[in-house]
């Protein structure tokens, strides 16, 4: 059996650690904030997440960009070069259209490399929720699945990969053309909180508002109580942007709702967070089919 490399992006917010845990590589993203560019590494060597919202939260603003083909062919390469095959689990197509050029990168590199295996599959999913696929895929292949098993494990189990998102700042989401600037304005003086998920297509969707913030963590947990299936056999994945009190109480939650044991608690990054804004929590698990919770 032919050795092959898991690669991901740093929209899963993998932290570091995690992406060790997993041996899975992450290809950071570019971005700026005010007048600098930087890259978003797991490590934070560049810029710190702390730094990130304080800037944002001084009225900075901050843009993301696209991995680009080349960037993925710089990725690839040395692994194919090496002899080693790749797989590429990528940031939801619904989202960006990173994952496109991740597909050209692919085809330009096939054809030169002929006798490898190159696979870019859309993960259908985002920050923490991308990278808790990529950590079950590299834990996968630690303990034995071949390439294709691994691959395999990930189209069918993608969409079994539940989202839940909430934000403290409607604003970002006006700027992300996700809700007008007059719901936003008034959400923000009413003290309303959206209740988000992620759908089959990979959009990001609003699926209720709820006044107040511990209202709206406590209503992800309700949804979660929907969709969950043997949730005390899994590991959930929490992600924050400076709200790890926020975290901290959705995981005391989950643990005393569903018996889950094992947690990774994980700061969602600047490319994400240009998106949602310092104060955003969301949690990743694996349930019944999204359709399920959105129905309900």
């Amino acid at each position: 059996m032919s050795d092959y490399r898991i690669i991901t992006d740093s929209t899963g917010d993998l932290s570091q650690e995690m992406a060790d845990e997993a041996d899975v590589d992450v290809i950071p993203m570019d971005f700026t904030l005010g007048s600098d560019s930087y890259r978003d590494y797991p490590d934070e060597h560049e810029i710190s997440s702390k730094e990130f919202y304080s800037r944002l939260a001084a009225g900075e603003l901050s843009t993301t960009n696209q991995i680009t083909t080349a960037r993925f062919k710089e990725a690839f390469e040395p692994y194919l070069s090496a002899g080693k095959d790749v797989l590429y689990l990528g940031f939801s197509s619904g989202l960006s259209a990173t994952y496109n050029n991740s597909i050209l990168a692919a085809k330009e590199l096939a054809s030169k490399y002929p006798e490898r295996k190159i696979a870019t599959v859309d993960t259908l999913a985002a920050s923490v929720g991308e990278g808790l696929i990529a950590w079950l895929a590299g834990r996968k292949k630690k303990q034995g699945a071949s390439f294709d098993e691994v691959k395999d494990w990930v189209e069918q189990n993608r969409l079994r990969v539940h989202h839940w998102f909430t934000v403290d700042n409607l604003m970002y989401l006006r700027r992300g053309g996700r809700i007008s600037g007059t719901v936003a304005m008034m959400g923000t003086m009413l003290g309303v909180k959206p209740v988000m998920h992620v759908d089959d297509a990979g959009h990001l969707i609003l699926v209720e508002k709820v006044r107040g913030r511990r209202q709206s963590l406590d209503r992800l947990i309700d949804h979660m109580a929907l969709t969950e299936e043997d949730a005390a056999e899994q590991t959930v994945f929490i992600g924050h942007s400076e709200y790890l009190e926020g975290a901290e109480y959705v995981k005391e939650q989950i643990a005393k709702r569903f018996g889950v044991k094992d947690f990774r608690i994980a700061c969602i990054g600047p490319v994400i967070g240009a998106h949602m804004g310092a104060g955003s929590l969301d949690f990743f698990y694996l349930g019944k089919d999204r359709d399920f919770g959105l129905k309900t």
